[in-house]
């Protein structure tokens, strides 16, 4: 495994992420492809085999039992000084009033929820999850400032939003000498690369680490156009960002399986490599629901890609609708 500074920061963490919204419960409304605890912890244990030390979940994944096996799973395997956990606030986790968003009573509240199911003192990166249009983004950010001198996180980050938001949230922590936002966790991919066009230039500009969600596109870069999988018969978000753009991005899909038969390496060893070469990438999230998987998302490491062979997975490329930011 090989380790990189985050961002503008002292901390290392590995080049792989494991996301953890793969594991939970199986609820209502919830994605019915997740992993329970005794299928997620074979796959915890062996991320950390590989030397996996960043691991990604969120309050809202599961209703918050993924925070509880990745807790659990890293309380009995790993050494808590040398993980780096990151979990995210936003979601809605119950209803009625305060249930959802960014204001100071949600973040103070939520952090305190998180750490609990985590069993642990502090998170390493605390993530707003999404823009908050109904909450002063000073209080926001204040909160989170004040969630990081609490000693309950030791970073803080955010996702999938649009540059103009995060530039302010950059500003607004920036003017006042409150915590500044670290990382930015966006959708990235071979056939969604929308963020190139502002965020990427911001983050490199400001030295933000960048941990792409989706970099297999839900799978799709890596499997056959006829193979499907339980996953992608029924994620319905899989088909929500993918499907209006399947043409155009089947071309692409099938550069990368003739890039990785030249190169003798599985797909997903390709569809990595193009991400990892990106300057302002630290970490792209993988979420395994197999140990197949997580084995050859390490593998992409090994895999170095030429000028002319990056041009040959990019030249097809045609703008997509906006998925994620919102």
């Amino acid at each position: 495994m090989e380790y990189i500074k985050f961002g503008h920061t002292g901390m290392d963490v590995s080049r792989i992420c494991l996301g953890c919204m793969s594991f939970g419960n199986v609820l209502p409304g919830w994605h019915q492809w997740v992993l329970d605890e005794d299928n997620s912890r074979p796959i915890i244990k062996r991320a950390l085999e590989l030397g996996i030390n960043f691991f990604d979940t969120a309050n809202v994944y599961a209703n918050g039992t993924s925070e509880e096996i990745i807790g659990r799973a890293l309380k009995d395997y790993a050494n808590r000084d040398e993980i780096v956990l990151a979990t995210k606030v936003w979601g809605r986790m119950h209803q009625g009033p305060n249930g959802s968003g960014l204001s100071r009573k949600a973040i103070m509240s939520e952090i305190d929820k998180s750490l609990k199911r985590l069993g642990t003192d502090y998170v390493d990166l605390y993530i707003i999850h999404r823009w908050d249009y109904h909450t002063p983004i000073e209080e926001t950010m204040e909160a989170m400032h004040d969630v990081v001198k609490s000693g309950k996180a030791r970073y803080i980050g955010a996702s999938a939003m649009f540059a103009w938001q995060f530039q302010k949230a950059l500003h607004v922590a920036e003017n006042n000498g409150w915590t500044r936002l670290v990382s930015m966790q966006n959708h990235l991919n071979l056939i969604y690369r929308e963020e190139e066009r502002e965020m990427m230039p911001l983050c490199k500009d400001y030295k933000i680490a960048v941990t792409p969600y989706s970099p297999l596109a839900s799978g799709r870069l890596i499997r056959d156009w006829s193979e499907s999988t339980h996953r992608s018969e029924t994620d319905l978000i899989q088909k929500a960002k993918y499907d209006s753009s399947a043409a155009a991005d089947r071309l692409i899909i099938e550069r990368v399986a003739s890039l990785a038969e030249k190169h003798g390496v599985p797909r997903i060893h390709i569809a990595l490599a193009w991400l990892l070469q990106k300057e302002s990438v630290a970490a792209p999230i993988i979420g395994a629901t197999k140990l197949s998987q997580l084995e050859d998302a390490a593998g992409a490491l090994s895999v170095k890609l030429s000028t002319e062979e990056v041009s040959f997975l990019e030249e097809l490329y045609i703008p997509h609708p906006i998925v994620g930011a919102q």
